[in-house]
């Protein structure tokens, strides 16, 4: 089959003055950013076989190659938390009522995505390879930096946590049980964007983009050589985020 004969992958760009995010919307976490659009989109075409293992996890069809089918469907002006590095804005899509189907497929990544993190730190040295510039988390710090975002996010669409356990990376974070169950809801509410509240599919995405982003930055930078889970060759390492915002 021709390439041109075979179903296009959509995708947007959420474009600051100084990063351009490329992302998915049929697959949350598969992300990528650079400084310009074409690079971002070199990225995420890069990334595609790395996120195969994911999906599979899920139990969904990944095709490998899909980086190379992927097509531009929507553009989004973004603003200094894109710049800092990070998706910020919402699709239009957003707010509107998804099928129950799609609410348990983006529930199945999601867990997905958790399970693939946790194989991800099992497999990863305490002490990860630091930059050039001798800076960047030690694994159980990445880990802890991960949970503690996801509590910033569940206060994004409407969870109290003020109560929850958000920084132990040993055990299950209950913030991710309720997280679950907020985006399964999806009420009427996280519809219309008031009081910095984010509609459930852009906080799924957000969610999943945070957790696979520091996923294949341990993988990058775990020993020498090491292939991480699901890791393949790539030429595009993940951005490494010294952010003192816990929700990026």
């Amino acid at each position: 089959m021709r390439d041109s004969d075979r179903v296009r992958e959509p995708i947007y760009l959420e474009s600051g003055a100084k990063r351009v995010f490329a992302c998915s919307i049929a697959w949350p976490g598969w992300a990528r950013s650079a400084k310009t659009e074409a690079a971002a989109l070199a990225a995420l075409a890069a990334a595609a076989p790395r996120y195969g293992p994911i999906a599979d996890l899920a139990g969904l069809g990944f095709d490998r190659e899909m980086g190379q089918r992927i097509t531009v469907v929507d553009r989004l002006l973004g603003d200094t938390t894109t710049d800092f590095g990070a998706p910020s804005k919402a699709l239009p899509r957003d707010f509107e009522t998804q099928s129950p189907e799609q609410i348990a497929r983006d529930e199945s990544l999601l867990r997905a995505i958790w399970t693939w993190f946790d194989r991800v730190l099992s497999l990863a040295p305490a002490e990860l390879r630091k930059g050039p510039r001798g800076g960047g988390r030690d694994r159980d710090d990445i880990a802890r930096h991960v949970l503690a975002a996801e509590s910033v996010y569940a206060r994004r669409i409407g969870i109290d946590t003020s109560r929850s356990d958000r920084v132990d990376p040993s055990a299950q974070s209950p913030i991710r049980t309720a997280l679950l169950s907020r985006l399964q809801i999806r009420p009427a509410d996280l519809k219309t964007p008031t009081a910095g509240r984010w509609p459930a599919p852009y906080a799924l995405r957000r969610i999943a983009w945070h957790v696979v982003d520091h996923g294949w930055e341990i993988e990058d930078r775990s020993a020498p050589g090491a292939q991480g889970l699901g890791a393949t060759p790539h030429s595009v390492a993940s951005p490494l985020l010294a952010s003192s915002e816990s929700e990026v």
